[in-house]
């Protein structure tokens, strides 16, 4: 199995529902913080989040992702569609007020984050991102990261962190957990000053916190052995490996 083909229709039948509750709640939130007319949406798997932006009014809607999305469950028209392998660099000929990037990056490759990052923060100037922390179970999760490390690399391209929005959501219900936990808001300097919103003094003065939402804590308790070392960094694994392997000769 390649690693596209993991993401097929049972796959998008399983997170469609969770997207379209947890975008209705969250898309409002965001556009009273951050008044947009155009979206971009980087690795926009079906496209729920970019149709409730469009049901906000915001018809200038683009989606970044793979040609391995089914076209019969997306819920954007194809010409909001740009298909792309965000494994390798990307760009547009274009900016958008704002650019989302959802549960993404934890699907490619360490080699790839801060190209991710740097090609994100090209679209826009205002970026809404979460990624899978560490032990978060999902489907090829391989670059699980706490949020400060992507703020590192959104900071490398001059980009604040705005935690305006998990503490806003932590106990909201229809809102998958892994958005709770997990979702930032990053504005790029020059641009802070003219939303008063987001004035400096709101941007994090330092790493943001590493929160674990309790659903997330309920999953550990199923693990096993097998199944949290398949979580671990490539190179923890090998480094358990060799310790077992030394202990048994």
């Amino acid at each position: 199995m390649t690693l596209w083909n993991r993401y097929d229709h049972a796959f998008f039948e399983s997170i469609t529902e969770t997207s379209q509750h947890s975008a209705g709640k969250i898309v409002p939130f965001v556009l009273a913080i951050l008044p947009a007319q155009s979206v971009v949406d980087v690795g926009c798997g079906e496209g729920s989040w970019l149709a409730e932006f469009h049901r906000h009014g915001i018809d200038d809607v683009l989606g970044l992702d793979g040609d391995y999305v089914p076209r019969d469950v997306m819920k954007i028209p194809a010409t909001s569609l740009v298909q792309c392998d965000l494994s390798r660099p990307f760009s547009l000929n274009r900016e958008f007020d704002l650019a989302i990037c959802l549960e993404t990056g934890e699907h490619l490759p360490e080699s790839r984050a801060a190209g991710l990052v740097a090609d994100i923060t090209r679209l826009a100037p205002q970026v809404l991102f979460s990624a899978a922390i560490p032990f978060q179970r999902g489907t090829h999760h391989v670059n699980c990261q706490w949020p400060d490390y992507w703020q590192d690399l959104f900071a490398a391209q001059d980009y604040l962190a705005f935690d305006v929005i998990r503490p806003r959501l932590w106990n909201e219900g229809e809102v998958a957990y892994w958005y709770r936990q997990n979702l930032v808001l990053y504005v790029r300097r020059d641009e802070v000053g003219k939303n008063p919103r987001l004035s400096p003094s709101l941007a994090a003065s330092g790493p943001l916190k590493r929160m674990v939402h309790p659903v997330l804590c309920d999953e550990w308790d199923g693990f096993g052995f097998r199944e949290v070392l398949g979580m671990l960094p490539l190179a923890f694994k090998k480094a358990v490996g060799r310790r077992l392997h030394s202990r048994a000769v």
